[in-house]
């Protein structure tokens, strides 16, 4: 019996010291690249959440106040910016499941005007081309000063091309897929957030409305000359943009999306429209797949900060990266530090 016990106990030993390792090896990664991204000065903070095999790694670098030292925590609030989207897409997904609406269906049936200005030589916009960038609708609503002026503004589209053939990334289309939402459950889309996503995983920092506690948390972010930006503010459902977040709620929203039970995740995972060889369209994911990997990304960016948030499924591994600053090319540049992380975490595994 003496035998088993140490057999067991080495055995247990051996498992926390691979485990140990790993959550290290991790933890360097996300190091080794972050100090990398700060050596560029334009840049000031930056938060890394890595989600992999069920274990969570947070690691903050930098300060949110140019020379205060004052460095980012697990508390502090960042705008989510278009990864808000992917909320939205979630509850799409959600409504097609509860067949409240079809991806076919004319967007027209659910309006309270005929709108004859919304279709193409008699093809009509459907709800799958709201969600994939391909309704032809302009990328910033015509009217966005309140919710009243915005479906004024959907009277001045002109549509140019047949809808679901072309590409054109819009921030029309996500406002009016949350109208669309709120009518068919009747409730606001704030509302149908929280029930639907926020509270089922204990995403209790993630919000639309902050209080003012929650604002002494929230980034005040940068532009590349070190000029402080506003903050974002909603005029509209939030379709587009809107939520606040932290980096221990992103990774409960990881393991959501890494949920293989959970149908509605299924269900925004679908591929709806192929943009290229390896490139599709899912509800609000970019969808990458080829002979190497998997993955669903989405970029968002506003005034003074950006993020990217990416789940690689076959890894079980999802990545957040957010910072306060923004310019035109920070994107590019977060994208390249969660490629080079990604790389380097799954070298350490090998």
């Amino acid at each position: 019996m003496k035998y088993v016990t140490l057999i067991l106990f080495f055995a247990l030993l051996g498992c926390k010291s691979v485990h140990t390792t790993h959550q290290q090896n991790v933890e360097d990664a996300i190091t080794k690249n972050a100090l990398q991204l700060l050596e560029d000065k334009r840049f000031h903070s930056v938060s890394i959440a890595v989600y992999k095999d069920g274990e969570s790694t947070i690691q903050h670098f930098g300060e949110l106040t140019i020379g205060k030292g004052n460095k980012p925590n697990d508390s502090t609030l960042y705008e989510l910016a278009s990864v808000t989207k992917t909320f939205t897409g979630y509850i799409a997904a959600k409504a097609v499941l509860d067949q409240k609406i079809h991806l076919e269906d004319d967007i027209r049936i659910y309006l309270n005007e005929p709108y004859p200005n919304l279709e193409f030589k008699g093809e009509p916009i459907r709800i799958k081309h709201l969600i994939t960038h391909t309704s032809g609708f302009p990328n910033f609503p015509i009217k966005s000063e309140n919710k009243k002026a915005f479906f004024e503004g959907l009277k001045l589209i002109k549509i140019e091309t047949k809808p679901g053939e072309v590409y054109s990334y819009s921030n029309t289309a996500p406002e009016l897929t949350a109208y669309i939402l709120e009518k068919v459950y009747q409730k606001p889309f704030e509302e149908l957030v929280t029930e639907f996503i926020l509270k089922p995983n204990n995403m209790n920092q993630t919000k639309f409305t902050l209080t003012e506690n929650d604002r002494t948390r929230l980034v005040k972010g940068y532009n590349d000359k070190n000029e402080l930006m506003p903050n974002f503010n909603r005029t509209l459902w939030g379709g587009i943009s809107g939520l606040h977040s932290t980096t221990t709620d992103l990774v409960k929203y990881m393991k959501l999306q890494l949920d293989p039970s959970n149908l509605i995740v299924k269900e925004s995972h679908k591929k709806l429209y192929k943009e290229g060889s390896d490139f599709w369209e899912g509800y609000h994911w970019y969808i990458i797949e080829n002979d190497h990997q998997l993955m669903y990304r989405h970029h968002g960016g506003i005034y003074g900060m950006q993020n990217w948030l990416v789940i690689y499924p076959k890894q079980n591994m999802g990545i957040s990266i957010l910072t306060n600053t923004s310019f035109n090319e920070t994107g590019e540049i977060l994208e390249k530090v969660v490629d080079n992380l990604y790389d380097d975490i799954m070298k350490t595994k090998k």
